[in-house]
Order: C-alpha cells, then structure tokens, then sequence
C-alpha cells in the first residue's frame, strides 16, 4: 500500500504520542484516543473514540494497568506498525476498499480472513503469498494464521506484506528462543498463545523481546459458566496478554456463541479486567457490519477450502489456491452481498 498524505501525517503524530506514552500512559492513552477522534472520518470512528473517552474518565480503570503494563515492555516501533496496519489500513483505508470491491464484484469481502496453514512446502507458501497479495488488493489487511505445526515458515509470509497485520495462533512451546528472535524483527506480527497454564515462560520470552502479544482459548457450551462468570477472563489475564480471543469450537452450538459474545462484551464495556476481550465471531461479524453492512467471516482449511460455522467445508468443488480469494469468496457468497460469506 502506497503512503497517502494522510497516512504519513497520522504515522508521525502517532509515532511522537506512543513515545510520550512511555513517560506517562495515563496522560498519554487519552492523548492518543483524543487524536483517534481527531482524525475520525465516520460515525463508527466516532462513536468508538468517544466511547473509549468515557471509559477512560474511570480513573480506577484496569485498562490503564493494561497500558501502562504495555508500554513498560514493548517496543515502540513494533506497536506503531501493528497500530497502522491494523487501525490505518485495515479500518481506514481497507474499509473504503472492501466497499468499492464489493460493489465491483458482487459478493461480500470480509474484513479479516482465517487461515487453517499447512506451509510445510515453498508451493503451498507461494499460494498464501498469492492469497494476501489478492486480499490486500480488495481492502483485507487483517490476516488470522492457525499453523499446523510450528510457524518458522510461515515467518517469509508475513516478512512480505508489511502493510498488513498478522495475528499467529499457536501453542505457547512454539515460541522458542529462536523462533522468538526471528518474531522480533516482524514488527507486523502478533504471537496469541493458547492460553495455559504453564505459559509464563514463553510470555516473559515474549516480554523481554518487547513483542506484545495475546491469547486465545477454544470454548464451547461447558465453558459458558467460566466465561459469563468472568473466571476464565481473570485466569487469562495473569499471563498479561493484550487481548484475550475466545474462539468457538466447531461443535459449540448458537446459544453458547451468543452468550460468550454478550459476556465478553459486558466484560469489555464495564471494564472487568485488566486485558480486553473479544470474542472472534461476535466481535469480528460486529466489525464487519458496520464496515459494508453485511455479516461475513471467511475461514479456510488447510487445503484452500471454505468452512461453515461448523468447521465443514462449504465446497469441496473450491479452493482459494485454485480458484483465488476473489473466486472462493464469490462462490461462498453465491454471489450475492446480502448472503453471509464462508
């Protein structure tokens, strides 16, 4: 993605607010969320701007610790990266393309994709190049990499496409002092652990490294009470995590979707714990309302094909290494944007 005007101006005053951070995250937090408003061109930006300000007027707010926690141990750089990508490309910039790219082609183009990876050839690598350089082209620049095994191969992916930002599911022992290394020089990528026990060693690997990180914990119907009960949020904030995701299980029926996703969002908006949470479906089809007023998640297996909320595959018939992005959207969509996407 080419620099705007714009984007350079937000970049440097963004860049000069992090530095303050460091001294004072207090002061530095509102500053920041006052020029989010600032530079806020929609009634959502708006909207969410404004609702962080009032969250923020809670002088005891656990997300100041958050912050201040944040940027006691992360590199500076590294959290303009993810912020520009994520934030600047992917809700600004993207958001107009997914909407242009929608009208152009007739089918819903969701604003972050999931990828079930198997990178284990240099073909299979050079298909998910293909994949992210077509998905940025439409307006995606939030990608979701569920490896198989661990990701060193998956690390030349994500090394070249600086201009999107990459969340890497992974179990905590697949951050190894090597692996960790190579993390520290992809300002671009955000190791989620699976949340465990026995995961305090990998995130002081992480910490020491300044990678913010998060984590993620696969729920279903008998995780409800942990979850609407808060208990498995405070669990998961011991380990410091940015942002805790709670993804749901393919057999985890509607109900308990829902329920997880008004918990979380209870939790997130009455400021409960000292991580935010999200729910990946709730909040992810939430996002993508308001970007192109439809509801769509894209999910794909290993070998290129779509998934169903339940973890099936949609279309044997179509793979995104044989048929493109742009084609397994269309075909999952039926090619009607009023349809919910793969």
């Amino acid at each position: 993605m080419e620099k705007t005007m714009s984007g350079v101006l937000i970049e440097a005053v963004l860049r000069t607010t992090l530095k303050k951070l460091k001294d004072d995250p207090e002061r530095g937090i509102r500053n920041l969320v006052d020029m989010g408003l600032r530079f806020s061109r929609t009634p959502f930006q708006q909207r969410f701007f404004r609702r962080t300000q009032a969250m923020l007027e809670n002088e005891d707010s656990p997300y100041y610790d958050l912050v201040r926690d944040l940027f006691t141990y992360a590199d500076t750089d590294r959290l303009l990266r993810v912020g520009m990508d994520l934030g600047y490309h992917g809700c600004v910039c993207g958001s107009r393309q997914i909407r242009d790219s929608e009208r152009r082609l007739g089918c819903r183009i969701p604003w972050t994709v999931l990828f079930q990876m198997d990178a284990s050839s240099p073909d299979r690598l050079e298909q998910y190049d293909a994949a992210v350089s077509e998905g940025e082209g439409l307006g995606i620049y939030t990608w979701l990499l569920f490896p198989a095994a661990a990701p060193e191969g998956i690390l030349d992916l994500v090394r070249s496409h600086p201009a999107s930002a990459f969340f890497l599911f992974c179990e905590p022992e697949y951050v190894l002092p090597g692996l960790t290394d190579s993390f520290t020089e992809l300002q671009n990528l955000v190791p989620v652990l699976r949340c465990r026990e026995d995961m305090e060693m990998e995130c002081t690997r992480l910490r020491d490294a300044g990678i913010p990180y998060c984590v993620w914990y696969p729920y279903s119907w008998e995780d409800l009470p942990a979850i609407r009960g808060g208990d498995l949020l405070v669990t998961a904030q011991q380990a410091r995590p940015v942002f805790t995701i709670l993804v749901p299980r393919p057999d985890c029926p509607d109900a308990a979707r829902c329920q997880a996703g008004q918990a979380v969002e209870r939790a997130r908006n009455e400021q409960l714990c000292r991580t935010i949470p999200l729910e990946l479906e709730w909040d992810g089809l939430n996002i993508q309302r308001i970007i192109s007023g439809g509801a769509s998640l894209a999910c794909f297996d290993s070998s290129g094909h779509p998934l169903g909320r339940d973890g099936g595959v949609l279309s044997p018939a179509v793979s995104l290494f044989s048929d493109g992005l742009t084609g397994a959207f269309r075909v999952a969509c039926g090619g009607n944007t009023s349809e919910v996407s793969a």
